[in-house]
């Protein structure tokens, strides 16, 4: 079965029992998370408590100078925001998954990461030593030899951010619930890099990071 095959099974029915996930991890409130997903399996991320932003990266297992393209994804689909039928396409204009189900509506890829320096310049000097998304991948890609050149513009999973009429993106209150999820149907063999989102100087995690978790799905239980 070619993966748009069982994309197409997927679309059609999204139900995926949690008990036969394959992996199921909860990240800490914060912290960083990286994974494989083989070709064929189903990501599964979820907001626990809600208004949590995910930020989340993919590489390619074969070759990691192969990854996720924000600027791609969005050529691709001449739209700005992730959501379910969104094809998540590499530097290299290949599709390394596909969203293929999303319980919230639509996740942000424009905003990128928050950094000690990004929060420095935004919000004073006071937030230079502060926790950030950037330092998070940093420690997560060492883990497969990358470094942070390798570190580029990421999705933000439940991430608000609306264009507003100048064409600024602008950071609001997460529109994410309690137990929304987005499901993640890779097309290679990924490695899944997420930054649990620690800011706490924009509403993007209603000023209080809190949990996610995620699941691994194979295809046999689709």
């Amino acid at each position: 079965m070619t993966t748009n095959e069982f994309a197409s099974r997927f679309f059609a029915a999204p139900v995926l029992d949690p008990v036969k996930a394959v992996y199921d991890f909860t990240i800490p409130a914060n912290k960083p998370w990286s994974h494989v997903v083989k070709r064929g399996q189903v990501l599964r991320i979820i907001d626990l408590e809600g208004q949590q932003a995910v930020d989340t990266l993919f590489y390619s297992v074969a070759d990691t100078s192969e990854r996720y393209s924000a600027q791609d994804t969005i050529l691709n689909q001449n739209a700005p925001y992730v959501s379910t039928g969104t094809q998540l396409v590499s530097n290299r204009g290949r599709i390394m998954a596909t969203v293929v189900a999303d319980s919230c509506g639509r996740h942000d890829t424009s905003a990128g990461a928050c950094s000690c320096e990004a929060n420095t310049v935004r919000f004073g000097h006071h937030t230079r030593y502060m926790h950030a998304c950037r330092e998070n991948f940093l420690v997560e890609v060492g883990r497969h030899g990358m470094t942070k050149r390798d570190i580029v513009p990421n999705i933000n999973f439940f991430m608000n951010v609306p264009i507003e009429p100048d064409g600024k993106l602008a950071i609001v209150d997460g529109v994410s619930s309690p137990g929304d999820h987005v499901d993640v149907l890779a097309a290679m063999d990924v490695i899944a890099v997420i930054s649990n989102c620690p800011q706490v100087n924009n509403p993007c995690n209603g000023f209080n990071p809190t949990p996610v978790r995620v699941l691994v799905f194979d295809p046999s239980v689709a």
